[in-house]
């Protein structure tokens, strides 16, 4: 399921505990292109989600008025070309993995970053407090800097997978699901959501 993630909420189960939660805005999906392994070597289909305007279409894009399209493996029988799929595949209690971009904190240095502690706040210290220390040298590396070394950088903006997240809620007429649990980006992400 494609969906674009809202607001986090919280939501109390049975037992009366209360469970942090995410609502995201799902579906429907509409099957825009089926691929089989006759034609395309393996078994496929192709949905699109958010309409758009044809007029904002490209001439690549003309005949599949969605914002998003995106493609997934299929096993057994496919579906019809131009049938749609909502929330109502989903079940409450559903284990689903969850993928989104998530948000872009920009240029970060690596106590933000990475984590680490920085220099010692004694001994007349003023300006190495948060400086990343040695980064190469000592003959590790033969003098030079390792790859992969950890250094100040660009920070999130990554497609990060959550595992294990059961479906809490689930609302057919307004196309919304409950996720427990923290879901990556900002609101308004697109979310790819895939049961195990």
């Amino acid at each position: 399921m494609i969906a674009t993630k809202g607001k986090m909420t919280q939501v109390f189960d049975e037992a009366g505990v209360v469970r942090a939660a995410t609502v995201v805005s799902a579906g429907p999906l509409t099957v825009t292109q089926v691929k089989t392994v006759d034609t395309d070597g393996y078994a496929a289909a192709q949905f699109g989600f958010s309409a758009q305007k044809e007029s904002r279409l490209n001439k690549a894009q003309s005949g599949k008025p969605f914002r998003h399209l995106r493609e997934f493996p299929i096993e057994g029988e496919a579906p019809a070309l131009g049938s749609s799929v909502d929330v109502s595949i989903f079940a409450v209690g559903d284990i689903v993995t969850v993928s989104a971009v998530s948000k872009g904190k920009g240029f970060q240095g690596v106590v933000k970053r990475h984590g680490f502690r920085g220099g010692p706040r004694s001994h007349g210290q003023k300006n190495k407090e948060r400086a990343p220390g040695s980064i190469g040298g000592g003959g590790r590396a033969g003098g030079r800097v390792a790859k992969g070394m950890r250094m100040a950088g660009r920070m999130g903006g990554e497609r990060i997978t959550v595992e294990n997240l059961t479906v809490l809620q689930i609302d057919v007429a307004s196309n919304t699901l409950v996720i427990s649990g923290a879901i990556p980006g900002r609101p308004g992400t697109l979310v790819e959501i895939r049961t195990k």
